[in-house]
């Protein structure tokens, strides 16, 4: 009865539109009461969930992403995009790509990914020619670029939801080649529906423009080397390396680039901390819930479920993937992780697969969520940046799904994609 009582109040919470962190809390209290726990043990469970060290990483990721969101890197770091593949044909579309995989490298946030690229190319890409909904598709579905590639504040609550026994630079080093193959397989697809729809391509701006646009987007991109670099070569814990990164932000664009206002930085100011405890909060809550699941013995039960149905490690791994596309359909990202872990993460390593794997594999798995209807945060962001109805989006957004579905099938089937680079640097 307990259990019914937590699914169902959360269900319900969901129902009536109550945000995912305080549906989880209402039904986790709800569940407590009736055990008979004291509320005490609730919120000792949703506090203690929090006051994890590595969690300090986040807001100094989610700082650094938003003074560079508002500070002009993401524009200079458009251009580089622009001189390299703009020259293609539907160039646009590939520079929306390239651009997302290095902004997205330094942000680690989708949102972030589209608020700032997407506010500067979807306008350009419709005046040049390009449908409204082919430049919100492209913007939507490579945003997830900012989810896998490093460094992704996403890897440190899949760490924190493991039992924190994962290495997050392992994680690092094992997103950078999924991503870089995500945003290969979408180009391809843009690029086949630009021929298609016979979209323009931009005139090579020369050898000269590509160095000089490179010169201004390396100070940007240092950001990420720094972040990336300190940890993995263990002069930085991760939390360190997201306080040097975002120093490193606030003084490259406030007295390098000189593009950081005083209002810009109120405004980055402000969303951070909004964001921050918005995770924050779901962090804890996440906590106290999936303490009752355990308590539950829900992971057991599923795991032996599965089991029942098929022994084929491989046909274990594609219901998992169903399931958390599916559930990805309907919740946040960040809740998913810290629920479906928990439960997940046995059945994958118990069918042989590395929970480094399993992460990546779970972070694309439900970064495609965020570009997919009810729920999906990124589409709407971009509909709404774009003035594009979400219906139009929809019809046409399938080609990108398959792109994404695609690297996650050899991400899942090819290990060596996720694990080779962490094994060539980690040994």
């Amino acid at each position: 009865m307990g259990l019914t009582i937590l699914l169902g109040m959360f269900a319900a919470g969901l129902l009536l539109g109550i945000p995912v962190a305080f549906a989880m809390a209402i039904s986790a209290i709800a569940a407590f009461l009736y055990e008979g726990f004291p509320l005490l043990i609730a919120f000792q469970r949703m506090s203690s969930g929090i006051t994890v060290f590595s969690l300090l990483a986040i807001p100094f990721f989610i700082f650094a992403g938003e003074l560079m969101l508002h500070g002009g890197i993401a524009a200079r770091l458009v251009k580089f995009a622009s001189t390299l593949v703009g020259h293609l044909r539907g160039g646009l579309a590939s520079v929306n790509i390239f651009s997302s995989m290095l902004f997205g490298g330094i942000s680690g946030s989708a949102v972030a990914d589209i608020s700032a690229l997407g506010s500067l190319l979807i306008p350009v890409m419709k005046e040049k020619g390009y449908r409204g909904d082919y430049a919100v598709n492209v913007t939507v579905t490579s945003s997830i670029a900012g989810v896998v590639i490093p460094p992704s504040h996403n890897m440190i609550i899949y760490s924190v939801a493991a039992g924190g026994g994962i290495s997050i630079s392992q994680l690092f080093l094992a997103g950078v080649v999924p991503g870089l193959l995500m945003c290969i397989c979408l180009a391809i697809a843009a690029y086949i529906i630009a021929v298609k729809h016979k979209y323009p391509s931009e005139a090579f701006p020369g050898l000269r423009a590509v160095l000089l646009s490179a010169v201004s987007a390396v100070p940007g991109l240092i950001t990420a080397v720094i972040i990336i670099g300190g940890v993995l070569s263990g002069v930085f814990t991760v939390t360190e390396s997201g306080a040097f990164g975002a120093i490193y932000a606030l003084l490259l664009t406030a007295f390098v680039y000189r593009s950081l206002s005083w209002d810009s930085f109120r405004i980055a100011v402000i969303n951070s901390v909004r964001t921050t405890a918005m995770v924050m909060i779901l962090i804890g809550a996440a906590n106290a819930f999936g303490y009752l699941l355990a308590l539950y013995q829900v992971p057991a039960v599923l795991s032996s479920f599965l089991l029942s149905i098929s022994e084929n490690p491989y046909m274990i791994i594609l219901m998992i993937n169903i399931m958390l596309l599916l559930l990805g359909m309907i919740m946040d990202m960040a809740a998913l992780i810290l629920i479906c872990t928990p439960i997940f993460l046995p059945i994958a390593v118990a069918t042989g697969m590395d929970p480094i794997q399993f992460g990546i594999m779970m972070l694309m798995n439900l970064g495609l969520g965020l570009c997919t209807p009810p729920v999906g945060v990124c589409l709407f962001v971009g509909c709404a940046v774009g003035k594009v109805p979400i219906q139009d989006a929809i019809r046409s957004i399938w080609p990108f799904y398959l792109a994404i579905l695609l690297a996650l099938l050899l991400v899942i089937y090819l290990p060596v994609i996720s694990m080779g680079l962490p094994g060539l640097i980690g040994s």
